[in-house]
């Protein structure tokens, strides 16, 4: 295991096609980096499976959040009628649960939604104003017409001088550190 570098973010390779990103992000993938992402102007297939792309979480706390909400929305209500303000309106009983599955149904919707939307957030790291990447003068072609690998300093296998002849050995246009 190679010593962590500190001062560097990690080593871009910059590549023409697409083809050669998806067939370096195999050989990286193989080779044993796992800390690694890849940066193209549009999407390429195979390219999230080639770099060790996980599943998301998302789905999981969506339903989570589905949950907690239609929970929430019943509890209130049930304590609300039954245990707080009990009122015989024409011998309905207390607990009649069809009046409360509007609000319940709202409540999971909503609280779904919000969990959606800050667990993307959170997952995401975002908001993220500035990311190290941009130091790399040719990194603005990755919008245009140009594709990017970036093996990242955190990678247990990561070492400056292998790491950089490893990616020069898959025929990159061209190989530069990537400053924090």
């Amino acid at each position: 295991m190679a010593e962590k570098e500190k001062n560097i973010y990690g080593i871009m390779a910059e590549f023409d096609s697409a083809d050669e990103l998806v067939a370096a992000s195999h050989s990286t993938f193989a080779e044993g980096y796992r800390k690694m992402d890849a940066y193209s102007p549009y999407p390429v297939h195979g390219l999230a499976e080639a770099i060790g792309f996980k599943k998301s979480k998302l789905p999981m706390l969506v339903l989570i959040g589905a949950i907690v909400g239609g929970v929430l929305g019943f509890s209130m209500q049930y304590y609300a009628s039954v245990e707080s303000y009990p009122l015989n309106i024409g011998g309905r009983p207390l607990n009649s649960w069809p009046s409360f599955l509007p609000i319940t149904f709202e409540l999971t919707i909503l609280v779904a939604a919000f969990s959606a939307v800050l667990g993307m957030f959170a997952l995401n790291g975002l908001p993220m104003p500035y990311h190290p990447v941009f130091n790399v003068p040719r990194f603005a072609l990755a919008s245009r017409d140009q594709f990017f690998l970036c093996i990242e300093s955190k990678d247990p296998k990561f070492d400056r001088k292998e790491t950089k002849k490893f990616l020069e050995s898959l025929k990159a246009r061209t190989v530069v550190k990537v400053d924090p």
